[in-house]
Formats: C-alpha cells, sequence, structure tokens
C-alpha cells in the first residue's frame, strides 16, 4: 500500500500532472519521471499555504531509491520503465540548471525548468546514488546518460565539497553535516563503482579523507552539530559556532545515517540520537504532548519532528514554535534502531559506551545485554515508532506531519518522502530480523 501511494507521484507518459500555477496550459504538464513531492497546493489543501507540485532533487533521489529497490516487474530486456524515465528527468534537469544556477540547483517545475530555489550540494550526491543503484534496469540508451549525468555529478561535487551550502531543511547556509554525509557517501560509491565509463578522478580520495574529518570536526562534546557558521575571517568553522541557535538536535543527524556515510555504529551518532528523542518525550524541551497519550494508552511511538526551535507546520504564515511531528523523521529514526540491529547481530557486538549508553537505555539495553536481545530490543523500538505512524495515518496516507498535541494529519497530503522514508525503513527492518 505504501508504494503504491508512493508510485502514484511519479509522472509516466500515460500518468500526467498538471501545474496548479498554470491550470490549462500543456506544455507546463509533467515530463515522464517527474517526481513530485506532493500533490497538495493551496487551491487543494485550504489552510496550507505551501504548493509542493515541484521536482526536488533530493525528495526524487530518495523516492526513486525505492522504485530500484522494489524489483519491479521489467521490460523486454531487463529494464523498468520508471527508472529509465527518472534517470532521463533527472538529466533533463542538470540540463536546464544554467548560470547563474549551478548543478546543485534543488527544485525544478514538472516540465523540467528551474524555479527559483536555493542550491543544495547534498541533492547530486543522493542522486549519483540512486542512479548507480538503477544502472543494471536501465536500457542501453538510458545507462549513457546515467554515466555522463554521474560523471557530471561527481565533478560538480569535487569543486564544491569543501563550501557552505543551504541545508536538508532549506532554512540555513553554512557548514552542512547531512550535505557533507551525503557527499561521502556519493564518493565511496564511485569508487567502488563497477559501471563501465564511471570517472573516478584523483581528487576523490583526498575528497573522502576530507570528508571524513570534517563530518568528526561537528562534533561539539555531547552531540553532533548539524550546521556550522563560516566564521568569515578565514578561520575553520566549529561547532562552537552554529548558524542558529534552537537548530540542535536535529533530526538531519540521524539522516545523514540513513541516506549518507556516518555509521550506525557511531557512538557519537547514537548519542545525538538519545537527545532527540528525550527533547519530543515527557519533560523534554519541545515535549510533544501525542507522544505522552500514545505511550500510555498503546504502547507506540514516539514520534519525531525536526529540531526544537521548529516553527513550520505547512503553513508559512501562521508559525508555531515547536513545529510537529513528522512522519517521515519518525521512519527514519526507526530505520537508525533497525540498521543497528542488523549491525549488532552481524557483529555480535553491541557499541555501548559512556555517550551511547543513554541511547541504548531507552530500549532497555547495558553493557551487559546480549547482543541477541539487543538487537531484538531495538527491532522492538523501531516496530513502535513505525506503528505510531501506521496509527496516525488517514488509512495509511501520510502527510508531511501529524498534530504534535491531537496525532491527526496536518500539513500537505501524501507527502513522497513519508512514504520513501516508511519503505525504507521496512528494508531495514528486514535485514535486522
Amino acid at each position: 500500500m505504501m508504494f503504491t501511494f508512493l508510485f502514484r507521484n511519479i509522472a509516466s507518459d500515460g500518468f500526467l500532472f498538471s501545474d496548479p500555477q498554470s491550470p490549462g496550459d500543456v506544455s507546463r504538464d509533467s515530463k515522464p519521471g517527474c517526481v513530485i513531492a506532493a500533490p497538495s497546493f493551496p487551491a487543494d489543501t485550504p489552510g496550507i499555504d505551501e504548493d509542493y507540485v515541484f521536482n526536488w532533487v533530493r525528495d526524487g533521489a530518495i523516492t526513486a531509491m525505492e522504485v530500484a529497490k522494489a524489483d519491479l516487474p521489467t521490460r523486454p530486456g531487463g529494464t523498468v520503465q520508471t527508472l529509465n524515465d527518472y534517470v532521463q528527468f533527472a538529466d533533463l534537469c542538470h540540463s536546464n540548471a544554467q548560470p547563474p544556477l549551478t548543478k546543485g540547483h534543488a527544485c525544478f517545475n514538472i516540465a523540467g525548468d528551474a524555479r527559483p530555489w536555493t542550491e543544495q550540494n547534498d541533492g547530486p550526491a543522493l542522486q549519483t546514488l540512486t542512479v548507480l543503484a538503477a544502472y543494471d534496469q536501465l536500457d542501453l540508451g538510458t545507462q549513457k546518460r546515467a554515466v555522463d549525468l554521474v560523471n557530471a555529478n561527481v565533478a560538480y561535487l569535487l569543486g564544491v565539497y569543501r563550501d557552505p551550502t543551504t541545508n536538508l531543511w532549506e532554512e540555513h547556509s553554512g557548514y552542512s553535516f547531512f550535505a557533507r554525509s551525503a557527499q561521502l557517501r556519493c564518493f565511496e560509491a564511485v569508487q567502488a563503482s563497477a559501471v563501465v565509463g564511471v570517472d573516478k578522478p584523483t581528487g576523490l580520495r583526498p575528497a573522502v579523507d576530507w570528508l571524513r574529518q570534517a563530518l568528526a570536526d561537528h562534533w561539539d562534546g555531547s552531540k553532533y552539530v548539524s550546521m556550522m557558521a563560516d566564521p568569515g575571517d578565514g578561520s575553520q568553522p566549529s561547532p562552537q559556532n552554529p548558524v542558529v541557535s534552537g537548530y540542535d538536535p536535529n533530526i538531519d543527524i540521524v539522516q545523514a545515517a540513513v541516506y549518507g556515510a556516518v555509521p550506525v555504529t557511531d557512538t557519537r551518532l547514537l548519542a545525538t540520537a538519545a537527545q532527540l528523542r528525550a527533547q519530543w518525550e515527557e519533560g523534554g524541551i519541545a515535549f510533544y504532548p501525542i507522544n505522552k497519550a500514545d505511550k500510555e494508552q498503546f504502547g507506540i511511538g514516539p514520534l519525531f519532528g525536526r529540531y526544537p526551535g521548529d516553527v513550520y507546520d505547512g503553513d508559512t504564515a501562521h508559525p508555531v514554535l515547536g513545529g510537529h511531528p513528522w512522519a517521515l523523521s519518525t521512519c527514519n529514526v526507526a530505520e537508525l534502531h533497525y540498521s543497528l540491529a542488523a549491525a549488532i547481530r552481524s557483529s555480535g557486538t553491541v557499541p555501548v559506551d559512556d555517550l551511547s549508553g543513554p541511547f541504548f537505555a531507552q530500549s532497555g539495553i547495558d553493557a551487559s545485554t546480549a547482543p541477541a536481545v539487543a538487537a531484538a530490543a531495538l527491532t522492538a523500538t523501531g516496530d513502535a515508532m513505525m506503528q505510531a505512524v501506521v496509527y496516525h495515518s488517514d488509512n495509511l496516507e501520510l502527510s508531511e506531519q501529524f498534530d504534535g498535541s491531537s496525532g491527526y494529519e496536518r500539513s500537505v497530503h501524501n507527502l513522497t518522502w513519508s512514504y520513501a522514508a516508511y519503505l525504507s525503513a521496512v528494508r531495514a527492518r528486514a535485514g535486522a530480523v
């Protein structure tokens, strides 16, 4: 069901979207392979002033990854047309990102033209990872375009990976933990790729080493800082110089493990994840009452938001301090638990230390817990989070957010990334059990 809901937000040559800003103008209809963020726009969703009928590079890559992993029926020759369409549309958008825009331009209309938006250098990295994952399911002509797109993305990223960028939540510019993690995973995947024609520039190895150190530099002694500011004086940014207060702990640290290169066994990551959960449970600085109600009545949850100072609820004209839980955030944290359970089963070791102790304690695990028991407990913790997402869904349809007090869905409806995050977590759960 979740895959069906995701799949209906992908355009094909027989399934079109119309641009709500230009109704009736067929020249602005969707091109095959366009992944809309959600079929939600103000005239369709009263009380919400956001239009999500656009193709975000990041969202499209995360969505197409689930298509690549879904083992869909193939056409003659073993190809999946939806993935051919995705690569061709991604290449079209890449071509349309012309100066003064960069190849990190984040958002395009459904016909593939660039819209006024920000430059976000996690997008080309995630897109590259998805194209490589889909490569064997592409036809020969699209494989050639895929290789060219991968090489162009890598060449671009090698020129910008040391630079500030607009972050995952499109709110601030600085040195982004998430973007750096996505870039690192991209470069590592390109290094390991056996796809004929994929370039492996000499700058890849130094970039990998630099990004690993840069990620470590986000540690402030108790958590990973999401965004570090550029001091502007030529000195190095530091975690004691965050972009903005109230932005940490930020869920994009967990997403850096789900979509990027941060290992799920990194105890500094787990220390940050423990603080994320605590801030939204009873007694936390950004407590969601629904988490208390869910725990007491059903033993499910908790639901997770983005960061403690969030004010976005889908209606930018009426910000709500504290924000609300997001379906995708909750699924991403569940996936962290599942992936960690799989790693523990594989290694026979539970990475408990002074940093990760609070995280494991949230699942009833300590240094004396046997690995198999710890893995089962982590899986059960992830299951409770996923059950809360299902419980608060609208007959399995997922909006962007749940109300932090009532639990009812709010913000834009049928967010594609919500389904992709759910599906990704379920795949991780299979590895855990």
